[in-house]
């Protein structure tokens, strides 16, 4: 089975008419439901995460900013980012699910787990929230693992965006590889196939940046040469995936021409690495997916694959 966590409590984080809206949400856990998969999964009870955990990749001062918004009827954290009044408990209520997930499947109470959070996470930076993302959670969920003792741990992001933050946090990082396929030039404007890492990180990031209009062949070309490659390098103990799925054709504010198909393609090379080298564990968390109907539709065949 796979662990999944979600809660109605996700919702709760108002945005408005922005495009990373409770609708996306909404529309997953209703397929879910009506193909019967959520009765599949285990849905574990979890809690939010406390200071300590948050503080192991964000500064302090962005912490108290993001609660003291939120206390004081929300706003903007940045252009893009919309903090409302029940977001922070939210945020970290979502950073609970994804440290909850990983401690869950590195001690055997099963190998898989999705986590349908909200907001999502790849572009927060230690020292700010950005790009629609208050706390980095798959970034927490990496640093959570090798708290644990974990010595090598692989994240794959195939958001259409590149996930700066995620790579930043870990850019000087040996134990953590990161693995980023995305639409360039684009939004962020990082991600470009020289960012490497640095010091005693170097060659444990890997970008494969793609241009719009890439065919589905070229880009699993792409990508399965890449990530079999990296993977050998980095021999992870644990996957972690930024799941994003704003790559897909219809996306209004992403796409990379993929259809539906193709993340059922890329869950299958994620778990592929996953038994290869992590003894089949994989902790999946939501990024972007920006068209709610087929958001809902590419998520229930990522969880199919992962069932």
């Amino acid at each position: 089975m796979v662990l999944l966590y979600t809660s109605p409590r996700f919702l709760q984080h108002h945005t408005g008419n922005h495009p990373e809206c409770a609708e996306r949400l909404e529309h997953i856990l209703g397929h879910l439901g009506a193909d019967g998969l959520t009765e599949r999964c285990t849905l574990p009870q979890w809690l939010p995460a406390e200071d300590e955990v948050l503080e192991s990749v964000h500064q302090e001062t962005m912490i108290r900013s993001l609660e003291q918004l939120a206390k004081t009827g929300g706003g903007r954290a940045d252009a893009d980012t919309v903090v409302g009044p029940e977001s922070f408990d939210v945020a970290r209520l979502a950073v609970g699910a994804v440290c909850d997930a990983t401690t869950r499947v590195l001690s055997g109470e099963d190998r898989r787990a999705l986590c349908l959070v909200r907001p999502p996470g790849h572009h927060a930076l230690r020292e700010t929230a950005m790009g629609f993302c208050l706390f980095n959670n798959i970034a927490l969920a990496a640093q959570s693992a090798l708290n644990q003792g974990i010595e090598r741990v692989l994240i794959v992001d195939w958001d259409v965006h590149h996930g700066n933050g995620t790579q930043a946090i870990f850019y000087d990082e040996p134990r953590v590889g990161f693995f980023s396929v995305h639409r360039w030039p684009f939004y962020p404007g990082t991600g470009d196939s020289d960012e490497t890492g640095t010091g005693a990180g170097l060659g444990t990031t890997r970008n494969v940046p793609l241009e719009f209009g890439i065919s589905q062949r070229a880009y699993r070309e792409a990508v399965m040469r890449e990530l079999e490659d990296f993977a050998a390098r980095m021999r992870p103990q644990l996957v972690l995936v930024s799941a994003g799925f704003d790559a897909h054709r219809s996306d209004p504010i992403g796409s990379l021409g993929l259809e539906v198909e193709d993340f059922a393609w890329l869950t299958a090379a994620a778990m592929a690495i996953a038994d290869s080298y992590a003894a089949g564990r994989i902790v999946s968390t939501l990024e972007g997916g920006y068209n709610p109907p087929v958001l809902a539709e590419c998520v229930a065949i990522h969880l199919e694959g992962l069932l």
